[in-house]
């Protein structure tokens, strides 16, 4: 059973910047892909990014040029660097991890402050 602890999040103001991470353990395949969804109450979750072991990246277009998503494969984290954060991107961010099946984290809670 793959676990996720993330870490990161709080309350920001426009225009700052924050850095989530994401540890998973209990992996048994070398492939897999690594990512972050979030999530406003009320509205579905959404895709923000995600990276395979390959480093190939995907991201939403509301992430293009401000946040990156990287990787340390050895250590089975993954990072989601925010950058000019906008209040908008008030959410539950959501670790996502890939191999057979999904996993997902607890969750943590991203605030911008206008």
């Amino acid at each position: 059973q793959v676990q996720l602890v993330e870490s990161g999040g709080g309350l920001v103001q426009a225009g700052g910047s924050m850095r989530l991470s994401c540890a998973a353990s209990g992996t048994r395949f070398r492939g897999n892909i690594m990512g972050w969804y979030r999530q406003v109450p009320g509205k579905q979750r959404e895709l923000v990014a995600t990276i395979t072991t390959s480093n190939i990246t995907n991201y939403a277009d509301s992430a293009k040029g401000r946040f990156t998503i990287s990787r340390d494969s050895a250590k089975n984290t993954v990072y989601l660097q925010m950058n000019t954060l906008k209040p908008e991107d008030t959410a539950d961010y959501y670790c996502w991890f890939f191999d057979t099946q999904i996993y997902w984290g607890q969750g943590t809670q991203v605030t911008v402050s206008s």
